[in-house]
């Protein structure tokens, strides 16, 4: 239960399992004019595929799974996976045109859900649909490439029936199947009403690396290039229906306020407004269009009940969190004898760090199109736990799940923020348009303001830590306590994801180091507050990398050693994080001085499976700051399927880190956001972004995760830059102080 409602079963985050043939058994069905590839479970009932009107897949149909072919050869994949700006589609459109040997474009993606059995995230269980925690590809490896042999195979095996040859005489390119020997050709769209007919016979071997023509090939160009270059992509917030509302809602400016009561005179005098109505968040006003909605938001009149509401400022909660890192927590690691260590060592390194909380800030503000046709509930928007949505809006709307169809639209950003387990949009929208007996469809939009003040931040933490040195240098006892808020409590992943009352997105980076540090003791603690927080791209790592990172810095300082050569001294000798360190330093010219008027650090660090180093080089301005002129990236994420999107994700994510090292932070005071758009709480701005140099390691392993990877190393390359530029550390983020 969450807020009342019940949620969908959800599994915890586990390794990547291995699909078992009952798992994964592939079928085909024509479907009016096209192939449909997909799963088919070994069951009677599932014999054959069902339809609906005019042809199209019947809902529950396993043959519209994951691909489909249609008579003029375009091939549309059908993505578990919610494209957010992250690209996943062209990774899984890769995957597909590989195995079937067709161009990408010749390849389209439709994102799909409300279907986990067939969608369920596979690194994560698979028994629910996320795109998240950088899963996209992982999920996906196996899975899509499947697809796409399965079909291969079923049109090799048509034309070799046609044709009366054996199906190893075949081949297959550019959309066509060949046999070299009577140099015949049949493109795919002639074989399709053949090949639907014909069973899959054992397993479907996948193409041998070596074969690879897209996996590991930089494209000329993106599936979506054109749309998003041209102004067509339709996101959520273009959705325009006949007779369309618009609804924005008022909330608490403090967090924890509720509706004491509210007057809605003003609100409905405003031209345009056709409605006011209470939900559970707030007071929802309601117009043809949003203009009229956020004009009758300023004029509705609301009186809000504070008592349990959050009433303290930032500052406060650092101070509290402060008093509360010098005390025991819970125990997240314990290895050695810290303490004991602590006590005798030479030389003890001591420091409290301080991160604020952070909005995500995304280009495209949060929104949600809802409305019923009939007995089914339509809902388009940017879903990324779908099964989630379905679930409560279904109990809200007084259907069940499997009459609610989910529209997945391509989103303007997301950064974790649209992975909301109790759905805090939908569930708005859900409520509005009940409210209005789903008279008309409604979008539910919020604007700027409401977006940054609403909430989910990645939580305010302090960390304390204390290291002590020998005599010789060495590391003689490590003791590390994090206070912040759970991101985890209170949710459905609490009884899945907490041991001990720890929240392991809090410690990560930290109780998992893969430094040899014998004689370590990791604490945590979790102070409650109204705020509603969650993760934030690259959830704790974002703050327990800049402090390993950091102080490992400052223990090279403080023992006269290069930094590159600690960091390799304390890795084991197959860690990963080796070969990344090693490559990111020899591309920077680590090993040669610097130039004249600038200064360097590095940073490395393993999130979602995947292992990026940073070296960023610096500058320092004429009024007395710093300017990032470079940054060199290297990365392990195993096979890299698109060159040119883990490129851009290890760019982006270097700009995105950055921004919020350099000035982003939400401030509360007294309980409220004070931040409200973008020129009070700044994100990285074009002339501070730095050249950025990308080196991806190679790797037959299996892929991991990209989309977050290069968020937690450059902050910390760039503060163990500006000591070596200034002689200060910086410990109290971010980087500008307004």
């Amino acid at each position: 239960m969450f807020n009342g409602r019940k949620l969908p079963a959800m599994a915890a985050a586990a390794s990547m399992p291995t699909l078992s043939r009952r798992q994964f058994v592939l079928g085909a069905g024509l479907i009016g004019s096209a192939l449909m590839v997909g799963c088919k479970m070994d069951t009677a009932a599932d014999a054959a595929p069902a339809t609906g009107a005019g042809g199209k897949p019947a809902a529950g149909s396993p043959f519209e799974a994951y691909l489909s072919i249609a008579a003029d050869g375009l091939v549309t994949v059908f993505s578990s996976q919610f494209d957010m700006g992250q690209n996943s589609y062209e990774g899984l459109a890769t995957l597909v045109a590989e195995e079937l040997g067709v161009s990408l474009e010749k390849v389209q993606v439709e994102g799909r859900a409300g279907n986990p059995k067939w969608y369920g995230n596979l690194a994560m269980g698979g028994a629910f649909q996320l795109t998240g925690g950088s899963s996209s590809m992982p999920s996906s490896w196996e899975r899509y490439r499947k697809a796409g042999a399965v079909a291969r195979e079923l049109l090799k095996q048509a034309a070799a029936k046609q044709w009366a040859v054996a199906v190893g005489e075949l081949s297959v390119a550019n959309g066509e199947v060949i046999h070299a020997g009577s140099d015949r050709r049949a493109a795919y769209g002639s074989l399709i009403a053949a090949a639907a007919s014909l069973p899959v016979s054992g397993e479907v071997a996948l193409k041998d690396p070596k074969a690879w023509t897209l996996i590991g090939k930089d494209a000329t160009s993106r599936i979506d290039a054109r749309a998003k270059s041209d102004g067509s992509q339709q996101y959520t917030i273009d959705i325009a229906l006949p007779g369309m509302l618009t609804a924005t809602v008022a909330h608490s400016p403090r967090f924890g306020g509720k509706v004491k009561s509210f007057d809605a005179t003003a609100a409905k005098a405003v031209p345009g407004v056709v409605d006011v109505v209470q939900i559970s968040r707030g007071v929802a006003v309601v117009a043809h269009n949003t203009w009229a909605a956020i004009k009758g938001r300023d004029a509705l009149q609301v009186v809000w009940d504070d008592s349990a509401a959050e009433a303290r400022s930032s500052q406060a909660m650092f101070t509290e969190y402060e008093a509360l890192s010098q005390q025991d927590g819970k125990r997240a690691l314990q290895r050695g004898d810290a303490s004991g260590k602590l006590s005798k060592a030479a030389k003890t390194i001591e420091a409290t760090y301080r991160f604020p909380y952070l909005a995500h800030a995304a280009m495209e503000p949060l929104n949600a199109v809802i409305h019923k046709d009939g007995e089914r509930l339509h809902i388009h928007g940017g879903l990324q736990m779908p099964d989630a949505v379905q679930a409560v809006c279904a109990q809200i709307a007084g259907v069940k799940p499997g009459q609610v169809d989910l529209h997945v639209m391509k989103t303007g950003g997301g950064f974790g923020r649209r992975a909301v387990a109790d759905c805090d949009v939908f569930v708005e929208a859900a409520e509005i348009a009940k409210a209005l007996d789903f008279r008309a469809p409604l979008k539910l939009q919020w604007p700027r303001e409401a977006d940054m003040t609403g909430g989910r931040y990645r939580p305010l933490h302090v960390h304390r830590v204390r290291v002590g040195l020998d005599a010789d240098g060495g590391i003689s006892g490590w003791q590390h306590h994090i206070v912040g808020q759970s991101i985890m409590a209170g949710t459905p992943f609490e009884s899945m994801m907490m041991k001990d009352g720890i929240d392991p997105t809090s410690v990560e980076g930290v109780a998992d180091t893969p430094y040899a540090l014998p004689d370590i003791d990791v604490h945590a603690t979790h102070p409650p507050s109204p705020v509603p927080v969650l993760w934030w791209r690259s959830v704790g790592h974002t703050h327990t990398a800049y402090v390993m990172q950091t102080m490992l810095d400052e223990i090279a300082t403080a023992t006269g050693k290069d930094p590159v050569a600690l960091r390799l001294a304390l890795l084991p000798d197959d860690a990963r994080e080796r070969a990344v360190l090693s490559l990111a330093a020899e591309k920077a010219g680590w090993s040669q001085p610097v130039a004249v008027g600038r200064f360097r650090g590095v940073a490395v660090h393993q999130s979602f499976g995947s292992y990026v180093a940073t070296v960023a080089e610096i500058s320092k301005t004429a009024d007395g700051g710093i300017k990032v002129e470079r940054c060199v990236v290297a990365s392990d994420c195993g096979v890299v399927i698109n060159p040119d999107v883990v490129r851009a994700q290890l760019e982006g994510g270097t700009g995105f880190g950055l921004g919020a090292m350099l000035g982003e932070r939400l401030t509360l005071d007294n309980g409220a956001a004070t931040e409200r758009n973008y020129d009070a709480y700044r994100v990285l701005r074009i002339d501070a972004m730095p050249k950025v140099e990308v080196h991806m390691l190679a790797s037959a392993a299996s892929p991991t995760g990209i989309g977050e990877c290069a968020v937690p190393p450059i902050g910390p390359a760039v503060a163990n830059a500006i000591f070596q530029a200034t002689g200060k550390r910086v410990r109290d983020l971010p980087f500008v102080q307004a």
